[in-house]
Order: structure tokens, then C-alpha cells, then sequence
């Protein structure tokens, strides 16, 4: 018999039995006669007892013990799978002696294991700053950075830092409600646009000073320039810029070619200049910055955009087929609108997506049934997905509110 004491319990195994798996840590130490090679196999050795000693888990042993007198490695559920697998490691018995069942359920859980922990660490990057105080420590004047630094990126730090992040979400809004009135006729005219132009400015300069206070404050110019929302701020920013200089040179243009061209000039950089401020709207990402429930809800879209995308496959396959199915038996019909596949889509996406506008409508008794199973398969479709996404925003979110 072998001796083995694991973590103060004796267990006692045949040789006999050790020996049929040699490549295991006890087949070896039943297989050896060279007593140092022995000694390397285990953590002690008692002379007296001859009793060979494991410094291990006992409670775990049994399952190893279990293999040798049975031949088959069982697995609980309630073991943790990496504690499980570098003590099977350890004693050299690999996992395909356990039950197929067994085997595959481990592995699922070894997979839920190794998602969750992925999971959990990418969690931690999501609100863990770009630098952090040590960052500051020997570089060109440190101190003063390290103070603009904690004043812009970390609100908890003092009360001035607090003022600062809710003035940058105040001025979001601000910038966001100007530029919708601005829309507005009413405020189209001479003292409301000058308004408007006013409160633009105004937000651009703190804009300008916040992003300059960033990019004074980082430690690695290139980790600053790769940060998603470092390049949000400067698309919120760059529309005023690049207005000022197109209307200048709008000026300068009209100016010089006053006679040649004009009006197809102006008319250009009009265009221009209207798709540059609408670039303005992207100034309400900058809201994640201080909102934990807009990062929770980008990093749900991150972690499930393979089931997003299978979603939007699904709804395109439907358009597909059911604008198909729907030119077929009513394109026939003196007056309809479906008069091709293409010009069905506009049904088929709105009626999948349940809003069913009723601008276009089938006509016949097929048309209908086409449409019934068009809405069905919608109202279907769009139920799939809405537990996972919840569950797992609200599971994101209050992991997010935890760590901050």
C-alpha cells in the first residue's frame, strides 16, 4: 500500500492500483524505485511511517481518491472549476476520465467562468481612467498637473472638481437646446440669431478649455488621442472652428468673386456649413462621461452586439421575404403601391416592427394573411431580445454603480 497524507488525512492506496496510470503524480510514486525521485513527487516524507506527504486540499482528495479505486474522475457541481483544474493538474489526472455528462457540464461552467470574470474586468476598465496619480510623479511640473487632472477627471476628489463636471453636462445641454431652437422660425430672425450665436460661443470656449485641460493633464499624449471619449470632445468642439472658417471664407469668396459664380459659391459652403452644425448633436455623448447608465447601456451594446446583430439579420431576412411574398399576390391589383420588392420594403419594416404606419395597405384577402403573419413574426421577433438586453443592462449597471 501507498501511505498518502493530504493535509493531515491518511488515505491508503494499493500500489497495484497507482501503478495502471503512470503518468499520474501517484502512478509515478507507486512506479519509482529511486527513493530522490520519489522524494520530488511529494512535499514530505516520513521514514518511521513510511507515509508520504502532500501539503494539498483533503477535501479535494477525495475525488482523486475516488479515481484510483474506481477509474472515473466525478465532478460536483458545486466545486469552483479553477480550483477543480490545477488540483487534477497537480496530481497529473486529465479531465477526460470524468463522465461525458460530467465533462460536459464542467466545461459550460468553465466557460460561464472565464465570460464572467472577462466580463467583470472589462467592467473595471470601463470607469478606471486613462492615468491616475502616480502617473504625475517625476514628470515636467507633476504637481500642477496632477492638480488639473483630479479638478477635470475625477469629480469625487473635491468640491471644485463636482462644480466642474455638473457645468459640463449643463453646458451640453445648453449647447443641445440651442442648437434646436435655432431651428426654430421665430428665432431666425436678427436678435434671436445673434442670441444663438451667443450661447454657441459660449459653450465652444468651455468646451475648448475642458479639452485643453484634458490634453494639459495627460500623461501619454498618444493614450490621450486613442480615448473614445477624448474624441468626442474634440468632434463637440471642431463644428464651431471649422464654421468660423468657412464662413470666412465664405466672405472672402463672395468678396472677390462677386460677379462669377455668387450664388453657386454661396450655395456650397451653405451645405457645408449646415452638415458641419449638425455634427453639434454628437455634443450628447459627452453625457457618458458623468452618466453611469449611458456607459451600463454602450457596454451592453458591446457585450451583446453578436445577438444584435442576429436580431438585425433576422429583420432584414423578413423585410426580404415578406415584401417579396407581399409583390406577389398584390401587385396585380389595379392602384397598389406594391408595384416591386424595393418599394415593399418600407411595408414590410414598418409592419415587422409592429408601428404599421397604414400608408400602404394590401388590398386582397392574401394581402392580409401576407401582413398578419408579417406583424406576428414582428411581434415575435421583437420580444426575443428585450429580456437578455434588460437583464443584462441592469446586471451591468449595478455592477458599474458598485465599482463606482
Amino acid at each position: 500500500l501507498l501511505n498518502i497524507n493530504v493535509g493531515g488525512k491518511l488515505f491508503y492506496i494499493a500500489i497495484k492500483v497507482a501503478a495502471r496510470y503512470p503518468i499520474t503524480r501517484l502512478g509515478k510514486l507507486a512506479l519509482y524505485t529511486d527513493p530522490m525521485k520519489k522524494l520530488q513527487l511529494c512535499d514530505d516524507y516520513s521514514v518511521q511511517r513510511n507515509e508520504y506527504f502532500f501539503d494539498r486540499d483533503p477535501s479535494m482528495f477525495h475525488y482523486i481518491f475516488h479515481f484510483y479505486r474506481s477509474g472515473v474522475l466525478w465532478i460536483m457541481d458545486e466545486l469552483c472549476p479553477s480550483n477543480f483544474v490545477e488540483e487534477i493538474e497537480y496530481w497529473g489526472i486529465h479531465l477526460k476520465y470524468s463522465q461525458r455528462c460530467c465533462r460536459i457540464l464542467f466545461e459550460e461552467k468553465q466557460d460561464e467562468l472565464s465570460e464572467y470574470l472577462k466580463i467583470q474586468k472589462e467592467l473595471e476598465a470601463e470607469l478606471e481612467p486613462l492615468d491616475s496619480a502616480e502617473h504625475f510623479e517625476g514628470k515636467f511640473l507633476g504637481r500642477f498637473r496632477k492638480m488639473i487632472w483630479n479638478l477635470i477627471e475625477n469629480p469625487y476628489s473635491s468640491v471644485p472638481a463636482k462644480i466642474i463636471a455638473v457645468m459640463s453636462s449643463f453646458f451640453v445641454l445648453i449647447s443641445i437646446v440651442g442648437m434646436t431652437l435655432s431651428t426654430v422660425e421665430e428665432m431666425k430672425h436678427k436678435t434671436g440669431k445673434m442670441w444663438m450665436e451667443q450661447v454657441e460661443m459660449i459653450c465652444a470656449i468651455f468646451f475648448t478649455s475642458e479639452y485643453l485641460m484634458r490634453l494639459i493633464s495627460s500623461s501619454s499624449f498618444k493614450n490621450f488621442l486613442r480615448a473614445a471619449f477624448n474624441a468626442v470632445d474634440l468632434v463637440a468642439i471642431l463644428p464651431f472652428y471649422i464654421q468660423l472658417l468657412f464662413e470666412n471664407l465664405d466672405e472672402a469668396d463672395t468678396l472677390y468673386h462677386e460677379e462669377l459664380h455668387k450664388v453657386e459659391n454661396v450655395s456650397k459652403l451653405g451645405k457645408v456649413l449646415k452638415l458641419i452644425k449638425l455634427m453639434r448633436i454628437f455634443r450628447i455623448l459627452k453625457l457618458a462621461r458623468h452618466s453611469t447608465g449611458l456607459r451600463a447601456f454602450g457596454f451592453t451594446i458591446r457585450q451583446c452586439y453578436q445577438q444584435v446583430c442576429c436580431l438585425f439579420l433576422f429583420i432584414a431576412m423578413g423585410v426580404f421575404t415578406f415584401s417579396a411574398l407581399m409583390h406577389s399576390v398584390e401587385h396585380d391589383v389595379p392602384g397598389t403601391n406594391f408595384t416591386s420588392i424595393p418599394y415593399a420594403w418600407w411595408w414590410a419594416a414598418v409592419s415587422l416592427s409592429t408601428v404599421g404606419y397604414g400608408d400602404t395597405v394590401p388590398d386582397t384577402v392574401l394581402g392580409r394573411v401576407v401582413a398578419f403573419g408579417c406583424i406576428s413574426f414582428g411581434i415575435i421577433l421583437n420580444g426575443m431580445p428585450i429580456s437578455i438586453l434588460y437583464n443584462k443592462f441592469s446586471d451591468y449597471y449595478a455592477k458599474l454603480k458598485a465599482h463606482e
